[in-house]
């Protein structure tokens, strides 16, 4: 039996641990600081679960020290340091962490051990390389768009949005800048700076914001695909109040004086914004994702687009950001376990959809529970 350890059991890597429990083939263990939700999470379903400090190295290594494989699912600035222990015990690992530090720096690290590390392995970035990837091997891609967004189903939100991650990390996002590649050299745009729009099936007109989500595409494709950008999704009303959220001065984040205290507005603003923002109990979410791959395929120029719609999921009470970065992660994860995937080193999603079979893999699983990333006319 095969022992897989998430490391990480908040608002996805809990769905993940659901979801590969129900194979009598795994043992599954979930590891997390709060001993109350792995109380919960043991009491419903067939899973092992641990107490640790996850920012600790030590914590760390003992979690995985008899693990198969580990699926990393911690916050992001924890992410770094995680993986940089996991390696170091030699331990195979998926992650979904999203740190902001270029994890390429651990790639010698890993080949050293012998690891293999996937790391972004997500929807996007995650899926959306995975079906680029898979683009590459068969085509010479010239052009790579990816718009892609979670939100509440309820238009009417407060301020237009919900998430079940740190808010904090939202505006962080927002009143930072964001890289696209324009002729094969990498451009930075500030997030709310964009005015585009983008008409998509059952959620209609969304704004489009520029965003840091080609990640492991800069380093690994930017010679190859010259022009590649990702849009994050949002409602547009959600976008205009944004707006003037960061133009009063909200998401700065130089300290300022308040009756002799030193504050950053953009914690106040989170700090005020986090309880209106949190998903109620079987409240619904939807994740959208369109990609549109150009360039010339046997001689001739060939476009492909791809559109997902995904909903909060009543029967499981999964939330749909839940079901598509989870899922992926969890399809990938047996890829490894299974022996589908032996290269070692920091693995980018797209480097993993270049195998011959990989996206179809992923493609079904996702599809047996209920996520469709459909090819148009296909």
């Amino acid at each position: 039996m095969n022992r897989i350890v998430i490391l990480g059991a908040g608002p996805v890597g809990r769905y993940i641990a659901i979801d590969l429990c129900k194979d009598p083939d795994y043992e599954v263990v979930s590891v997390d600081i709060n001993q109350e939700v792995l109380g919960q999470l043991a009491k419903e379903h067939p899973v092992q679960t641990r107490v640790e400090d996850l920012s600790t190295v030590q914590a760390v290594t003992r979690a995985v020290a008899d693990a198969d494989v580990v699926i990393g699912a911690v916050p992001g600035p924890l992410g770094y340091a995680m993986l940089e222990t996991v390696i170091r015990a030699g331990k195979n690992i998926v992650d979904i962490s999203y740190f902001l530090e270029d994890p390429f720096e651990l790639d010698e690290l890993a080949r050293e051990k012998k690891v293999t590390a996937v790391v972004d392995c997500g929807v996007a970035p995650g899926m959306s390389n995975i079906i680029l990837g898979d683009h590459m091997r068969k085509m010479k891609v010239t052009d790579y768009e990816c718009y892609v967004g979670g939100f509440p189903k309820d238009r009417n939100a407060p301020l237009g949005y919900k998430t079940d991650f740190p808010v904090l990390e939202v505006f962080e996002e927002y009143s930072a800048p964001g890289k696209n590649v324009e002729n094969g050299k990498v451009v930075e745009k500030l997030a709310l700076s964009e005015t585009m729009t983008i008409e998509l099936p059952k959620v209609g007109t969304m704004a489009c914001l520029a965003s840091d989500g080609l990640r492991t595409l800069i380093h690994t494709s930017a010679s190859e695909v010259p022009n590649m950008f990702e849009k994050t999704l949002r409602y547009p009303e959600h976008v205009s109040q944004m707006r003037i959220f960061n133009d009063a001065g909200f998401f700065n984040q130089t300290p300022i004086q308040v009756e002799g205290v030193a504050v950053r507005p953009i914690d106040v603003t989170a700090s005020v914004i986090t309880p209106l923002w949190k998903y109620e109990p079987g409240e619904s979410d939807l994740t959208v994702m369109r990609l549109i791959i150009s360039g010339e395929k046997d001689g001739k120029p060939a476009i492909y687009t791809y559109d997902m719609y995904d909903e909060y999921d009543p029967a499981t009470g999964t939330p749909s950001m839940a079901r598509t970065t989870g899922y992926t992660c969890a399809a990938v994860t047996r890829f490894v376990l299974d022996g589908d995937y032996s290269q070692t080193g920091i693995i980018a999603p797209e480097i993993l959809g270049r195998v011959e079979g990989c996206w179809e893999g992923v493609q079904k699983y996702l599809e047996d529970r209920g996520v469709h990333c459909k090819l148009q006319g296909a």
